[in-house]
């Protein structure tokens, strides 16, 4: 990889969540989430704190927000202050970036117990993070390492998600990741993992669009063939976002509107998964609300040509 650029994204992200189901709108009735799924709640965003003033002062055409977890994993402040105004008005859905569920260290209890202590408070719809490591040895590296694809993480992956899960009480939900190296030893493609992971635990998957793009151009591959590969009644949550295109290789950046490329995945994805709750992710170069909310409504848009809705899918401005 050139030095020259940006780099990888590093994810401990400074952010900031509406409680009322009925503000979603309606799910498509054609294609119904299976019954243990969690509900549509329509097309959201990721919270930060530079709208915070914007959002408790207006009434914003977002259906839901995404929290990163660990920003508000503490005892008070105004952060979580914020948040339980927010929340009040909008469902939440929690993210995390820290939970390195496939790190070889011990499972980190205080983690785990700081981060059900926070969802005991929001009452989120789901609780995610990342299929990586972020640490190992007491080491946080702050960033979403890859893993290799073989039987044996396989297995690893999968006694860890179920202590995790019963620790939270609540299936986790966890995002496939931008990469930019791939381990020799893999046995099997990224979407085959995650296939038998889903089936092994009972988890669910935030499917990243923007991820899937980047990788598959970073790799090689058809994004289509991942999309393909994804059992459809996993999927409970899309991530769009933008990146940074180096010409011989992507860097997932969250810092550029989503490209024209990756609404057109994003379009594919929805034909497959159906009615899936989608939000807009932007972690630097932050524009105003508005011009988040048309991405946001751009989402809305294509979903519905997609799906034959009346455009009713959810609030618009």
């Amino acid at each position: 990889m050139s030095e020259a650029g940006p780099k990888p994204r590093m994810r401990s992200r400074r952010i900031a969540g509406r409680n009322q189901a009925g503000r979603a709108g309606a799910t498509i009735a054609a294609l119904k989430p299976s019954s243990d799924r969690p509900d549509f709640l329509g097309f959201g965003l990721g919270l930060r704190p530079q709208h915070y003033s914007e959002i408790l002062e207006g009434d914003p055409p977002i259906d839901w927000f995404e929290i990163i977890s660990e920003n508000y994993m503490v005892p008070g402040g105004k952060p979580l202050h914020m948040l339980d105004r927010i929340r009040e008005r909008y469902p939440v859905v929690m993210h995390g970036v820290s939970m390195s569920i496939a790190s070889t260290a011990p499972v980190n209890y205080d983690y785990l117990r700081d981060l059900k202590r926070l969802a005991d408070r929001v009452a989120p719809r789901w609780i995610s993070d990342h299929l990586c490591w972020t640490g190992v040895h007491g080491k946080n590296l702050h960033d979403l390492l890859p893993i290799p694809y073989t039987q044996e993480a396989l297995d690893h992956v999968v006694e860890r998600v179920q202590t995790v899960q019963e620790f939270l009480g609540r299936p986790l939900t966890l995002e496939n990741v931008s990469t930019y190296v791939q381990f020799g030893t893999s046995e099997m493609a990224e979407w085959e993992f995650l296939a038998e992971l889903t089936a092994r635990t009972g988890c669910f998957l935030l499917f990243d669009v923007n991820n899937v793009y980047v990788s598959a151009f970073n790799h090689g591959y058809d994004p289509e063939t991942f999309i393909a590969g994804i059992p459809q009644d996993r999927v409970v949550q899309f991530h769009l976002a933008g990146h940074s295109h180096m010409e011989t290789h992507i860097i997932d950046t969250h810092d550029h509107p989503v490209c024209d490329d990756v609404w057109t995945l994003y379009e594919s994805a929805v034909r497959r998964f159906g009615a899936v709750s989608t939000m807009i992710e932007r972690d630097d170069n932050i524009p105003p609300l508005a011009e988040l909310v048309a991405e946001v409504n751009k989402a809305r848009k294509i979903a519905a040509g997609v799906l034959g809705a009346d455009g009713r899918n959810g609030r618009t401005q």
